[in-house]
């Protein structure tokens, strides 16, 4: 029953479309915008407390942040959709081993950070925050923590990025708005009206938000990690980032999926970091 869920409630919407396709894409788009997990239970919350803790305000939204002291450079780490930064414990406890400065983030509306919504859009103002609060000179961004780090790297570049690792990140909003439409059955008229939405509240139709052409030119040396088995994110749009982030390394693995958590990947950060 569980699986048929996401149907019924397009159908509702598709339904709602056909008397206010306003309305329906505000539905949608919320909907979208709204995720159902990701807040920290009691066993992250004792590991997130070996970390120093502070908050940061971005767009009037609290944003939580842990930092691990360390003398080398600064690392930022940004987690994806319906996380928080405790996924990132078994990299964390390497990168201390090698005295970096770690310093994490929860997204708006994830882990102990505020707010309801979240777009790619919203975290990459709020990566840029910290990363500048911070004196970041890396971000390592894991899935839509990851396009939100190209948005941001894009939009508010800083002379402090000297590094950039995306894992498993998805490469455009075209790509990402086909799937979830698809997954909700949203009929033409509903999706046209999204894309309205989109232009409405961003100045630019979906199309335009493409994070891998973003890089083209990008300054900082890249980092791409894409699972041939991730089934969250189609691995072509790794091999998107590969073909437009020029100055950059593609690692392609399998068997990893779409966390990428695995010592044979942390091995490919840990050298890229040290080089």
């Amino acid at each position: 029953m569980k699986k048929y869920i996401p149907k019924i409630i397009g159908s509702s919407i598709n339904t709602i479309g056909m008397v206010s396709p306003q309305y329906a894409a505000h539905l949608s788009m919320t909907l979208f915008s709204s995720p159902k997990k990701g807040k920290t239970n009691e066993k992250q919350e004792t590991y997130l407390k070996s970390a120093k803790q502070d908050e940061l305000i971005c767009n009037k939204i609290p944003i939580k942040t842990y930092q691990w002291a360390g003398k080398k450079d600064t690392i930022l780490l940004a987690h994806g959709w319906e996380s928080n930064s405790y996924r990132w414990k078994d990299l964390i406890e390497l990168l201390k081993a090698e005295d970096y400065n770690i310093v994490a983030l929860d997204a708006p509306a994830h882990g102990n950070s505020g707010g309801k919504l979240f777009n790619a859009l919203i975290y990459s103002e709020c990566i840029h925050a910290v990363a500048k609060a911070f004196n970041a000179s890396v971000i390592i961004g894991h899935s839509v923590g990851g396009m939100a780090t190209a948005f941001g790297n894009y939009n508010y570049p800083l002379e402090s990025i000297k590094k950039l690792i995306l894992l498993g990140a998805p490469a455009d909003f075209t790509g990402v708005f086909s799937r979830y439409i698809n997954m909700m059955g949203y009929n033409n008229k509903v999706s046209k009206a999204m894309d309205k939405y989109v232009l409405k509240r961003f100045n630019h139709l979906p199309d335009y938000f493409d994070a891998s052409k973003f890089t083209k030119d990008f300054k900082a040396k890249g980092l791409i990690v894409h699972d041939k088995k991730d089934r969250i994110i189609p691995y072509k749009d790794g091999l998107k980032y590969k073909h437009n982030y020029t100055n950059s390394q593609f690692v392609s693995s399998t068997g990893f999926g779409h966390g990428l958590k695995s010592e044979l990947i942390y091995n490919h950060i840990l050298d890229f970091l040290n080089t």
